[in-house]
């Protein structure tokens, strides 16, 4: 059999569903009693996807106690998980480098930016692809012995990758794991984790409504499912309502929750921590991590140190988020916002840091933006994004897709459909941004390449340019891939291309 990382891929692909699924899951699936009646509360269908977990990961021969040996730390929310868990993972590398403990650490998260083995590391390296790909069919493999299975009761794509998760951790015997939730927390697939060493809630919002309800209640009622008996939690500050709930169902399950504010021994001025919200989810991960090491660190009995959590900061990086790409008069600004919440804080993080920088004049400042979805309202995010930039000299808008170039829509269409003209949602956002930018120049391009190619274009013409690209983790990571080079020097999520 072809057990190469490109039939792996194949093998990964296969489990993605066609369409969500549309009918109401069965009554007589007793997980679903646990779910209060809430205004505005979730409208689940199809299989929650913590069925069947626990059957698959007993077929793998992974007990429970396996499972709780790799000192998971499980965290949810709605925006910063990502980063929280990059912090989390970046302090305890610190710690073990001067200590010893812990010497390996795993941290899953998704989705991908570039390579799918970029949501499974270690020690922050993702998993090599030869490696990767053994366990993937090792997972296959163990799975198919139990005989033959229709495409419902084998793993989906995001159960599957869950699964290939715990199973490398086991495999490769981390110390320390952490593990960011799909969507919610109560029915994701990772809330097969029994024991976690401690947990922890990143900053709350309206996100994923048609799964997790159109009230900040459900959210939090979904989110707060990660707390189990025996492990503390920490949260972010909420609004009220959801931090009422926080405190509700951690009362429920008996656990010690923290909210957890800005710490004001955090260096200051230091990009790695800008803009503010990084100093929110840096805060909860210290305090998640001093936790952490306070239950599990039998070896050395040492404290997190000053020196520690510099260290963390410092080398801290999520790529996609808060980055700056420079490539001489070419500046390049991403980030992966897709919802009302996080774009808002993209813009105002695009409009300060650029003013920072240094750059020859005159500056074109251009807008790149693609938000392709059925799960959240897409035109209130861009009004939201046309809102925040509104005034601020953002001369061009240039409105693309996922596509990453023409070679990718052929690969992933026999009978490529190369945009011809604006598809009705460009429509929507072009209408948006007359309203808020009546001066700017439009354009439209079927390519992300095509896209950064024109933004390349209008620099030139300028001298220099500056562009912010978001909407999607689609778009910023075609576009990521797009402007890598070999020779980079990196510094937090800064990088400089050498001249």
């Amino acid at each position: 059999m072809d057990k190469t990382y490109q039939r792996a891929i194949a093998v990964l692909n296969g489990r993605r569903r066609a369409s969500r699924p549309s009918t109401e899951p069965a009554k007589s699936i007793p997980e679903l009693s646990r779910m209060p009646s809430l205004d505005g509360g979730s409208d689940l269908k199809g299989t929650p996807s913590i069925l069947g977990m626990k059957h698959w990961l007993d077929e793998l021969g992974h007990s429970a106690a396996s499972i709780n040996n790799l000192n998971i730390i499980h965290v949810a929310g709605t925006k910063g998980k990502g980063s929280t868990c990059a912090f989390i993972d970046s302090i305890l590398r610190a710690h073990g480098r001067r200590t010893g403990y812990p010497q390996k650490v795993g941290l899953y998260t998704s989705p991908h930016l570039i390579y799918p083995e970029e949501r499974i590391r270690i020690n922050f390296e993702p998993l090599p692809r030869d490696l990767f790909a053994k366990y993937i069919f090792e997972v296959d493999d163990l799975l198919s012995q139990s005989g033959p299975h229709d495409f419902a009761t084998r793993p989906r794509h995001l159960q599957l990758f869950a699964l290939l998760a715990l199973h490398t951790f086991i495999s490769e015997g981390v110390d320390a794991a952490i593990f960011e939730t799909h969507h919610g927390g109560e029915y994701d697939s990772t809330n097969v984790i029994e024991k976690p060493t401690v947990t922890a809630i990143t900053t709350l919002g309206l996100d994923h409504v048609k799964q997790l309800g159109s009230s900040i209640e459900s959210i939090a009622w979904h989110k707060a499912g990660i707390f189990k008996s025996g492990a503390p939690a920490f949260s972010a500050p909420q609004e009220t309502t959801a931090a009422e709930v926080l405190r509700k169902r951690a009362s429920d399950k008996g656990v010690s929750l923290q909210f957890v504010h800005p710490d004001p021994s955090l260096p200051a001025n230091i990009m790695q921590l800008k803009p503010d919200v990084q100093r929110t989810n840096c805060s909860v991960a210290l305090a998640t991590v001093r936790s952490f090491l306070d239950q599990k660190d039998n070896k050395s009995r040492s404290r997190l140190s000053s020196s520690d959590i510099l260290q963390g900061i410092s080398q801290f990086s999520w790529p996609g988020r808060f980055q700056l790409v420079i490539d001489n008069q070419f500046q390049w600004f991403l980030d992966g916002a897709h919802n009302e919440m996080s774009v808002s804080i993209a813009a105002e993080w695009f409009l300060e840091t650029s003013k920072m920088q240094t750059i020859t004049s005159p500056v074109a400042r251009i807008l790149i933006f693609s938000l392709i979805t059925d799960q959240r309202d897409a035109a209130a995010v861009f009004e939201r994004l046309a809102t925040s930039l509104a005034g601020n000299g953002i001369q061009y808008a240039i409105f693309t897709t996922y596509e990453r170039d023409q070679e990718s829509e052929s690969k992933n269409n026999p009978q490529p459909k190369i945009l011809e003209t604006p598809s009705q949602d460009q429509q929507v956002y072009a209408t948006i941004w007359r309203r808020a930018q009546p001066d700017t120049s439009i354009s439209f391009e079927p390519t992300i390449q095509g896209a950064l190619e024109l933004a390349r274009k209008i620099g030139e013409d300028h001298g220099s340019v500056q562009t912010l690209i978001t909407g999607s983790q689609h778009l910023v990571g075609g576009a990521l891939s797009l402007l890598q080079t070999t020779e980079t020097s990196e510094t937090g999520n800064e990088i400089r291309r050498d001249e």
